[in-house]
């Protein structure tokens, strides 16, 4: 290195910088003259530096070294050009001209990248194979990934979750009848499927009967089947129900609480003889069904209100589950948001993240619809927003305001700190004022002068 004074002579060493550059350059002034010629430029052009410094470039057009160039349009216009030119030796280059402006804003040089498009063609050739291999990769890990998903049936740390799973595991290992109670969104569904899943029958049908969904008139020829001509539309061939369509499986009764009185009778028989008879038919058909049962009501009330027949709950109340709300599982929420968070990613190929507020306001918030809440809010924030980084001020408003947190103070990408700050000032003003009243009960209770309350809340036009 050589040093004058302290400053690297860099005009000594400038052409030897810009040679080992992989670009050709090419640099005029603002009439046109060739100035600066790199290396590169003479391989990609065949062109020799001694033959184009100091030379116009519009009479090295003339002389047939070039068939266009860039230099006068952008001198003329002050803005990048882009144009792609043969050069002596028959290759095809792209021109990227920029301009230097000079102290009085006017174009003063002309400084030109120029690249192979040979080379350029190659090179995306080459990404594209290699894009190929990532994407073959990416395909590979998603499977990877998916199935682990699938496998991960139940997210817990919680001690009431841990009980609960044990008990399962007891109880899918017999052929006992199920009633899987707790609140709505709670996965009655998933725990079913799980029980069947780690039962001797797991090999066998697995079906779900909501009873809430099927209308009552037709909720007899869903379960039992019926004959052929056994009533207005039915199948000319008959229709096996999905008593039968378990058999040897599994039949999971969800809301089993809105089952009519009537067909509460009827499966009675079903689950204590197993056996059953189709709709407009007299023979007794046998079948060989574990039942799982599940509801959010209270069926004791039921019971009590004669809604529901006492008989066929102490029938249900073989091996019962009690699955806990969201709300009383704390250790969980965390464990459970970050989980379905991986499977949405996944599923809409992104890589989204929370903040750390965004998981506070996870574990305060009390989650009524329990994990199927949760489930949908997570999917819908990935859905309806673009960035990397979910924030509180992305969650509902409704979901803060249960949790007593302004959104206004938590984000906002497009305030400076100072604005965020009076936003603040602003919120616990109008807040206080609303409580006490007076601009003097304020001032006393924030701990400052009445002027300023009188001030700042002039500001916010808070007051006339």
């Amino acid at each position: 290195m050589v040093e004058f004074s302290g400053i690297i002579d860099l005009e000594k060493f400038f052409d030897k910088i810009l040679d080992v550059l992989g670009d050709g350059i090419y640099v005029t002034d603002a009439k046109g003259k060739t100035l600066v010629v790199n290396r590169m430029y003479e391989r990609l052009t065949g062109l020799k530096r001694v033959e184009l410094i100091g030379e116009l470039v519009t009479d090295l057009i003339n002389q047939g070294k070039y068939d266009v160039v860039v230099n006068p349009e952008i001198v003329r216009t002050g803005e990048k050009k882009t144009l792609v030119q043969v050069t002596k030796v028959g290759k095809k280059v792209i021109l990227e001209g920029n301009p230097v402006f000079d102290e009085s804003g006017k174009v003063a040089f002309v400084v030109t990248f120029v690249r192979d498009i040979t080379l350029l063609s190659q090179l995306k050739d080459k990404i594209a194979s290699q894009q190929e291999v990532v994407d073959k990769f990416r395909e590979g890990q998603n499977r990877t990934n998916k199935k682990r998903l699938q496998n991960r049936y139940l997210i817990f740390e919680s001690e009431a979750m841990a009980e609960l799973m044990d008990l399962l595991e007891k109880v899918a290992k017999t052929d006992a009848t199920v009633l899987l109670l707790g609140e709505t969104g709670v996965g009655k569904d998933i725990y079913s499927r799980l029980i069947h899943e780690r039962s001797l029958r797991r090999k066998e049908p697995f079906f779900k009967v909501d009873c809430s969904s099927i209308p009552e008139t037709l909720i007899e020829a869903e379960l039992f089947g019926y004959e052929a001509g056994a009533f207005s539309g039915a199948n000319m061939k008959g229709k096996l129900g999905l008593l039968e369509m378990a058999d040897k499986g599994t039949l999971f009764l969800d809301e089993i609480g809105d089952l009519p009185l009537l067909m509460q009778s009827k499966l009675l028989r079903a689950l204590q003889d197993q056996e059953l008879i189709h709709v407009g038919s007299t023979k007794v058909r046998k079948i060989d069904v574990r039942f799982i049962a599940a509801t959010n009501r209270n069926l004791e009330e039921e019971v009590n209100n004669g809604r529901f027949r006492s008989d066929l709950f102490y029938r249900l109340r073989v091996a019962v589950l009690q699955i806990p709300p969201l709300r009383e599982r704390q250790r969980d929420i965390l464990q459970l948001a970050w989980f379905l968070l991986e499977k949405y990613n996944l599923k809409f190929r992104k890589d989204v993240s929370f903040t750390n507020e965004v998981s506070k306001a996870f574990q305060n918030y009390k989650w009524p619809g329990n994990v199927r809440e949760m489930d949908n809010l997570i999917q819908s924030l990935l859905i309806t927003h673009d960035k990397e980084i979910l924030e509180v001020c992305d969650l509902p408003h409704f979901m803060l305001k249960s949790i007593n947190m302004d959104p206004s103070i938590m984000c906002d990408g497009d305030k400076s700190l100072n604005e965020m700050m009076c936003d603040y000032e602003k919120t616990i003003l109008k807040k206080a004022l609303g409580v006490h009243g007076s601009l003097a009960k304020v001032a006393k209770i924030l701990k400052v002068d009445r002027t300023t309350i009188f001030r700042k809340a002039k500001k916010f036009s808070l007051i006339d």
